[in-house]
C-alpha cells in the first residue's frame, strides 16, 4: 500500500518519497527534540494533589468566655423559694391557732350553754392591744368558715356561739359566707375594757398553753 519503507530503492530515494508523500524523515523526533531541549533549563516540579503530607497543628480555637453568674440573679432565684415557705408556715400557723381558739370557744360554751358568751369578752385581751386585734382576725376565719356565728342579744350587744356539727354539716356548700372583719381602735379597746369590766382574757395566748 506504500506504507513499507523498505519497499522500493534505497535509502535516499525512500527519504525524497517519504517527503514528496507528506511522511516525516526518521530523525524527526531526534531534531524535535534537540531542538525542545533548548526551551528546559531544569526539570519541572510536581505538587501532590491532596496537598503536602506535612501534618500542621491545627489552628487554635477562640475560646468562648463564660459568662460570670451575676449573685443578684441568684438571690431572685432563692427569694421565691424563701417566700413560699414562709408563705406556707404562716398559713400553717394560722390553722392551728384558729383551731385552738375554736376548741376554747366550743369548750366556754359547753361548760354553760344558757349563758352567751360576749364576743368581746372572749376576743379582747386586757393586757395587749396587739393580741386582741389578733383574735378578732382568727375569729373571723371561724366565722367565715360557719363553726360559729355571731348574733345580737336582747341589749343589741354581740355574743359568738358555735355552731353545732350537725348545722354546719348541714349547710349548703353553695352558700355565700360572710367574713366577720370589726375595725377596732387603741382607744376603742380601753374603752371596751372599761365598760365590760375585763380583767382576764379568755383567750390566752398559745406560748402560755404549750407551757402549761
Amino acid at each position: 500500500m506504500g506504507l513499507n519503507r523498505l519497499e522500493g530503492g534505497g535509502e535516499a530515494d525512500s527519504m525524497e518519497e517519504d517527503a514528496s508523500d507528506g511522511f516525516l524523515p526518521d530523525d524527526a523526533w531526534c531534531r524535535l527534540g534537540k531542538e525542545a531541549e533548548k526551551m528546559f533549563c531544569r526539570a519541572p516540579t510536581f505538587n501532590f494533589m491532596l496537598g503536602s503530607f506535612k501534618n500542621d497543628p491545627p489552628a487554635p480555637k477562640p475560646r468562648a468566655e463564660r459568662q460570670k453568674k451575676d449573685p443578684r440573679m441568684e438571690e431572685k432565684r432563692v427569694m421565691p423559694a424563701q417566700l413560699k415557705r414562709m408563705e406556707e408556715s404562716h398559713q400553717e400557723a394560722t390553722e392551728k391557732e384558729v383551731e385552738r381558739i375554736l376548741g376554747l370557744l366550743q369548750s366556754y360554751f359547753n361548760q354553760d350553754p344558757d349563758t352567751p358568751i360576749c364576743y368581746y369578752d372572749f376576743v379582747i385581751n386586757p393586757d395587749s392591744f396587739a393580741r386582741t386585734v389578733e383574735n378578732m382576725f382568727h375569729v373571723s376565719f371561724i366565722i367565715r368558715d360557719g363553726f360559729a356565728r355571731i348574733r345580737l342579744d336582747e341589749d343589741k350587744l354581740p355574743i359568738i356561739e358555735p355552731v353545732s356539727g350537725e348545722g354546719s354539716a348541714a349547710k349548703d356548700d353553695n352558700q355565700v359566707r360572710h367574713q366577720a372583719v370589726i375595725s377596732l381602735s387603741p382607744r376603742e379597746w380601753k374603752e371596751i375594757i372599761e365598760t365590760f369590766e375585763i380583767k382576764e382574757a379568755m383567750i390566752p395566748p398559745a406560748v402560755s398553753i404549750s407551757e402549761g
